[in-house]
């Protein structure tokens, strides 16, 4: 049997092909799949499975919003004010069929006199939990769920959107710039430019410690 008839009686079966578990991934299998396209000129994969482990998402969201300086993203002032509220330490994890994000946050509030915040100082956990969603060609998340907030009002009125909204955004991977970045070197490595033209989502499951990401599209061999 030929690569070319083992890739069509792939497609005959609804075999799927699964592509790495980090973040850009090793995507050994999903690339073999991408050479026997090679004698075709070009296809549809179908039911291509990508696999992003626990740790590379956690490792985004650290990348995206907490970047800075040690870590820590200032919800409200900076490191040189005297009163702020800021968050660190993002640990993530995958609870049945969600993610669940918890964050150290730390705020001095109260009213600033020079260097000094006049006021409460605070250090409390705070955690919230997403479902995973399909957007197109990118994983995304909804229905934001914040289990665990202060009983301050101030603080929550500034914890909230942060928990709901940014660190959700802050997660979205687009799925065709991964797998376009992992075959970028194709044409040194195989002596075919294989380009991913189309790339569409449509489901989404955690197992065990991996978001498990159906996809099809389609990628040109020249």
């Amino acid at each position: 049997m030929t690569v070319k008839d083992g890739l069509a009686g792939m497609r005959k079966t609804g075999a799927r092909t699964r592509a790495g578990t980090g973040f850009p991934g090793r995507f050994t299998r999903a690339l073999a799949c991408l050479a026997a396209l090679a004698a075709c000129g070009a296809a549809t994969c179908r039911a291509v499975e990508l696999r992003m482990s626990r740790d590379a998402l956690e490792r985004t969201l650290k990348q995206q919003l907490f970047g800075g300086p040690g870590g820590v993203y200032y919800l409200r002032g900076s490191a040189k004010s005297a009163c702020f509220i800021a968050a660190e330490d993002p640990q993530l994890s995958f609870v049945e069929d969600r993610i669940v994000v918890r964050v150290k946050t730390h705020a001095r509030l109260g009213r600033a006199v020079g260097r000094a915040c006049l006021g409460v100082t605070l250090d409390l956990p705070a955690e919230v939990s997403l479902a995973p969603d399909a957007e197109g060609e990118t994983i995304g998340f909804r229905d934001a769920r914040v289990d665990k907030v202060s009983n301050r009002r101030e603080l929550n009125f500034v914890l909230m959107p942060f928990l709901s909204h940014q660190i959700p955004s802050s997660m979205k991977v687009n799925a065709a710039d991964l797998l376009r970045k992992a075959l970028a070197g194709s044409t040194a490595a195989s002596g075919y430019k294989v380009t991913l033209d189309r790339l569409k989502i449509h489901s989404m499951q955690i197992e065990g410690d991996t978001l498990v990401v159906d996809v099809d599209g389609t990628i040109g061999v020249r």
